[in-house]
């Protein structure tokens, strides 16, 4: 018996000290990770501050160059500068978001920014997808970099900016349009990118553009009892129900597989506004004089703007049913063209060294890449490839669900630490990339 327990305690002691050695190696990493996870940058009122003191932190332990701008006040952007040796040569930025969405805290398994680390290895917080992990990543892959004595050939920059979940408007866009950013001389640009179910990673090389659209309709108030043409009420539905056939026809295009989501034009009902309020909720005998329904609509830079617009002034919202949509309801409008009137996107075929630069790098670390998407929302990329600058979209994350704004956001931290491999063989490329002399990457180039 004596004998039994002895084997039982050292078998016991020889398991604890090889886990512990396998976390061992990771758990700095993680733990950075998890520092990070932990800063509340969530919206309305997110701790930026703290945010660009912890970057600066590891910028400093990496001997990284480091400045922290506001374009705004109290909306810190951080800008760090790995130097290359060949500085004629066009740079790197590699792009991230400090802020993150709010969080239902009592709909979640953790505390939303605990980034709790459970059994399974799940690495619990807001963010943890969208897109802290990658921001972190990029800092763990030139350290590693740094440590394997790569010295890069282009400069590699790194933006840390505010504001991306609420438009960038104060973030990369007035990064974008800066005297800061002429002076990067940037040549190529990586944002974020969506998790993906499958073992093969997602990237993007264009996005759907915002057109936030009001319906309003009005109509002369009556009796809750009378039956009469054209109620404001009566119009509007018609109107969403006309919507409701265009989306369901697009819907239809995604579920048969003829075309990927961001291909096709999105429209959801985000708000339904009528009836006369009381103080203890609406007057029910009154048929109210006006009502309002918001449209979030996303376009692909591939899809007709012109065409979907003129639809919706003579079927969505016509004159004749006493509607009074007009462009000016549109509470956002982006074009998907540029000012020359070309479609906003990244090319991806030999045209753009970049891209295969970076199928190469993603399959050298033994990862897969699928075939190129456009991103179904909207991230910061837009304003940099608005400038003609290639912008590709990717978040190393496979094998994992898509919870970008969801309840229980996590990341598997094995999925993590494999992305930082997939991040050091693209950052490699990218910076040791020289195309027999040319100033590879620049915009009249590309």
């Amino acid at each position: 018996m004596e004998l039994r327990l002895h084997l039982c305690i050292i078998s016991l002691l020889l398991l604890s000290s090889k886990s512990t050695a396998i976390l061992s190696d990771d758990d700095p990493i993680i733990s950075r990770f998890q520092r990070y996870l932990r800063i509340n940058t969530a919206h309305p009122n997110p701790q930026y501050r703290e945010a660009a003191d912890f970057i600066l932190s590891e910028a400093e332990s990496l001997s990284l160059e480091s400045q922290t701008i506001e374009f705004v006040p109290g909306k810190h952007l951080v800008l760090l500068k790995w130097p290359g040796s060949d500085p004629s040569l066009s740079s790197v930025l590699l792009n991230s978001h400090t802020d993150v969405v709010p969080a239902e805290h009592d709909k979640w398994v953790h505390p939303p920014f605990s980034a709790n680390l459970d059994s399974n290895g799940d690495v619990y917080a807001r963010g943890s997808q969208d897109m802290k992990c990658v921001g972190i990543q990029y800092l763990e892959a030139i350290r590693r970099l740094k440590a394997s004595g790569f010295k890069p050939k282009r400069s590699v920059y790194l933006s840390f900016v505010p504001d991306e979940e609420i438009g960038g408007h104060d973030g990369a866009e007035k990064l974008a349009e800066s005297d800061v950013f002429k002076g990067l001389n940037v040549g190529i640009v990586l944002d974020e990118g969506l998790a993906s179910p499958t073992e093969t990673y997602r990237a993007f090389y264009a996005e759907r553009c915002p057109m936030w659209l009001v319906i309003k309709a009005t109509g002369a108030p009556g009796h809750g009892a009378k039956l009469y043409d054209n109620t404001a009420m009566e119009n509007l539905l018609k109107s969403i129900e006309s919507v409701r056939r265009f989306r369901a026809a697009q819907f239809d295009l995604v579920k048969a597989g003829l075309k990927a989501e961001g291909e096709v034009i999105s429209v959801n009902m985000v708000f339904l506004k009528a009836g006369t309020p009381t103080p203890t909720g609406f007057v029910m005998n009154m048929q109210p004089s006006e009502a309002e329904a918001g449209f979030d609509i996303r376009v692909p830079p591939i899809a007709d703007q012109e065409s979907l617009e003129k639809r919706i002034a003579k079927e969505w919202a016509p004159t004749s049913r006493n509607m009074t949509f007009r462009h000016g309801q549109f509470k956002q409008k982006v074009s998907v063209l540029d000012k020359s009137g070309k479609p906003i996107l990244t090319a991806t075929d030999s045209s753009n060294p970049w891209w295969a630069l970076l199928e190469d790098a993603v399959k050298k670390a033994n990862g897969k890449l699928g075939k190129p998407e456009i991103f179904p929302a909207s991230t910061d990329a837009r304003y940099f490839r608005n400038l003609g600058l290639p912008a590709i979209g990717f978040s190393p994350m496979a094998n994992t669900p898509i919870l970008l704004h969801d309840h229980n956001e996590f990341l598997n931290k094995d999925e993590y630490l494999k992305g930082i491999e997939i991040y050091e063989s693209m950052i490699k490329a990218y910076a040791s990339y020289v195309d027999h002399g040319k100033i590879a990457g620049s915009r009249d180039e590309l």
